[in-house]
């Protein structure tokens, strides 16, 4: 059990912190001891704990009691360097020029960011940044794009698991692992234009018109393209105006049929937008009236049919839901109506996400928002790989994005050629796998057909995460899975000295893959075997279980 010494206007966060690190805790009681006690703001503490860890990002009474030196570092944000992970900071940080563990190091200043004093068998854990002031930058603002590559949040987790056991102090923890697999895989696909023979005379059509010809060329000799692909994109801007006549198949129009043939039976989600002809607004006034789309969700509802009989899932490709809780029971109300479902997610149409949305999504009904992610590059906006609750929600949760084709291929974004794409996405794929969580996918409707043309890009994607044994559940069925780990309580009770009993009830009765519950066992402090590092023993949660562990002081 973790004690936790905050601020009371920090407890929201901590709550959410330890939903997303999902194991035994609380606030500290003056009547109970704890084997480990985490405090953070400078806060007194009692140091009768097996490990007290203490997080701030300035000099406290504790450092000059201490007679510790410290240095502020400069600059707005700093890069920690833990067993080779880069932990970007972005509130204040401080080093001790005195200490030498190497468990933290400032990457600029290569001073130490934490120092450990061991007395009498009891570890006292000193970091140079406030823990809960991080992880609250992280679920509201997110990350700069410079950052994007960082699973920030889930590197916090990491460190303190790390710490606790090295400190000689085992853990228990349900991870973010559905039970049979490594990860969870989200394909998703936002339908912005499901036919080209609705584009006549407009920015759509020129702009196709344009990436098929000399786009296609440009990137050929760029080598983003194959010449084969550049002769479809020819022969498609050759065919257009038989399209518009009527005379030849619309080759945007297939989305749905292509899909569920590459997919092959893995069930993905498609966010459909509501109205069309609706730019909808920004915060500062109108949107760009090209924001608007040329179809609405009646429009495609054979392929909406098709899509649900299928497995997949439909969702609401917002236009105003964001901002406007009116507006959003509006068009959550226009997909229910086209689905005949009840439950209904969110992405917002161009990423559109204010600090306000989920509190504005909850209220119009919304089951969980899929927002949170880059237009501009692929990576971990709020740092993390699991679906979590936003400080403004009371029950909403985000399923952050990860990952979108138009990110890595446009022009005016990554540009990559597919060699480089692949070589981006590996460590995110690997980090999947190492971190847990899920890997939210964006490809868009029209992807897979000229200009485009990024199929084999996709299917290939696909295939590597089938390789790496992910689950693939529509956005849906990701954020109920996270929903049934949150669900799970621990009920930690000293029935005998020196033993913990971790009690964990959840609802089996779903089609969802079943928790894991994992034992981490302690280590040495200062041990840095890698193997040790992972050594830890899973257990399959059924409806209840009941494990005893050795408690720190007991060992």
């Amino acid at each position: 059990m973790i004690g936790v010494i905050a601020e009371s206007a920090d407890h929201a966060i901590v709550r959410e912190f330890f939903e997303l690190f999902k194991t035994p805790w609380e606030l500290c009681r003056a009547d109970r001891a704890y084997d480990v006690v985490l405090c953070s703001g400078g806060s007194r503490f009692d140091r009768d704990a097996k490990l007290v860890v203490m997080y701030q990002g300035s000099e406290t009474s504790f450092d000059q009691e201490q007679k510790v030196q410290t240095r502020c570092a400069p600059g707005s944000t700093h890069v920690l360097s833990h067993q080779g992970s880069r932990i970007p900071i972005y509130g204040n940080t401080i080093t001790f020029p005195e200490m030498g563990n190497g468990l933290l190091v400032d990457e600029d200043s290569r001073e130490c960011a934490s120092y450990l004093d061991e007395r009498e068998g009891r570890v006292l854990a000193r970091i140079g940044y406030d823990l809960f002031s991080e992880i609250r930058a992280l679920l509201t603002s997110g990350q700069p794009i410079a950052n994007a590559s960082s699973p920030a949040l889930e590197l916090h987790i990491a460190f303190l698991r790390d710490l606790i056991t090295r400190s000689g102090v085992p853990l228990v923890e349900i991870p973010p692992v559905p039970d049979g697999y490594q990860f969870v895989a989200c394909l998703t696909h936002d339908v912005d234009h499901p036919a080209i023979r609705r584009h006549k005379w407009d920015h759509t059509m020129f702009g196709f018109l344009y990436r098929a010809t000399f786009g296609s060329l440009r990137s050929v000799i760029r080598g983003r393209m194959s010449l084969r692909n550049m002769f479809k994109n020819w022969a498609a801007a050759l065919k257009l105006p038989f399209v518009h006549s009527g005379l030849a198949k619309d080759f945007w129009r297939e989305f749905d049929d292509r899909y569920l043939e590459l997919e092959e039976g893995l069930r993905s989600t498609f966010f459909v937008i509501p109205f069309g002809g609706r730019a909808g607004n920004k915060s500062s006034g109108p949107a760009p009236s090209i924001r608007a789309a040329k179809y609405g969700a009646q429009d495609v509802a054979s392929a909406i049919q098709k899509l649900t009989a299928a497995g997949c899932e439909v969702g609401l490709h917002g236009i105003d839901a964001w901002m406007d809780s009116s507006k959003g029971r509006q068009e959550l109300e226009e997909i229910r109506r086209v689905t005949g479902l009840s439950e209904v997610g969110v992405r917002m149409h161009w990423l559109y996400y204010d600090q306000r949305s989920t509190a504005t999504l909850e209220a119009a009904g919304a089951a969980y928002d899929s927002t949170f992610g880059y237009n501009e590059t692929v990576g971990y906006r709020a740092g993390t790989t699991q679906a979590y609750k936003p400080l403004d929600a009371n029950q909403l949760l985000e399923l952050p994005l990860h990952i979108m084709d138009t990110a890595l291929f446009y022009p005016s974004h990554l540009e990559l050629s597919e060699s480089q794409a692949k070589k981006l996405l590996a460590p995110m794929l690997d980090n999947a796998v190492r971190l847990g969580g899920t890997l939210t996918i964006n490809w868009h409707d029209r992807s897979l057909a000229p200009e485009r043309l990024w199929g084999e890009f996709y299917s290939d994607l696909i295939q590597d995460l089938k390789h790496r044994n992910a689950w693939f559940a529509t956005a849906g069925q990701a954020t109920a899975w996270f929903r049934k780990r949150r669900s799970a309580q621990f009920e930690s009770e000293g029935v005998a000295p020196g033993t913990v009993n971790a009690k964990v009830g959840v609802d089996q009765r779903d089609n969802l893959p079943a928790l894991r519950l994992r034992i981490h066992n302690s280590r040495k402090l200062g041990s840095n075997d890698a193997q040790d590092s992972v050594s830890y023993v899973d257990t399959v949660v059924g409806e209840k279980i009941e494990t005893s562990i050795p408690s720190a002081a007991a060992r």
